[in-house]
C-alpha cells in the first residue's frame, strides 16, 4: 500500500503484480523499481531457507552499493518481523486498510494466501 501510495505522491507508476508474478522478467523493465529483478532474489533468498543468499546479496551489492544494500537488509528484516508478530497475536486488517487495499489484494491474489484466509 505505502509503495502504491508513494508511486501516486510522486507520479511513478510502479507494476505491483510483478510481486507474484514477474511473468520470467524477474521483475525487470517495466516494473517501476530500480534493481527490481536483484531485489526479487534478494528477498526470495531470504524467505528460501537461505539457499543462494549469499549470491543474491552479492548480486544486490554489485547493482545498488553497500549503503542501499544495508537498507535493503533492513527493509526485509523488519518486513519479516512485523509480519510474523501480527500473525502470531492473531492481529487482524483493520477495515480501513482492507478497504483501500482491496483493488490489488484481488489482483494479486493475496486474500488466497492461507494467512489471509485465516488457515494458518
Amino acid at each position: 500500500m505505502l509503495l502504491r501510495g508513494s508511486g501516486e505522491h510522486t507520479g511513478d507508476d510502479y507494476d505491483l503484480t510483478a510481486i507474484v508474478d514477474d511473468g520470467g522478467s524477474g521483475g525487470g523493465p517495466g516494473v517501476g523499481v530500480a534493481a527490481a529483478a536483484a531485489l526479487t532474489a534478494y528477498a526470495d533468498a531470504f524467505f528460501d531457507d537461505g539457499r543462494d543468499f549469499a549470491a543474491a546479496r552479492d548480486r544486490l551489492h554489485a547493482e545498488i552499493g553497500g549503503e542501499a544494500l544495508v537498507d535493503a537488509a533492513g527493509v526485509l528484516a523488519i518486513f519479516n518481523a512485523v509480519v510474523r508478530i501480527a500473525d502470531a497475536t492473531g492481529i487482524p486488517l483493520e477495515d480501513q486498510k482492507a478497504e483501500m487495499s482491496a483493488d490489488f489484494r484481488a489482483v494479486l491474489g493475496i486474500d488466497d494466501y492461507p494467512a489471509a484466509a485465516g488457515k494458518v
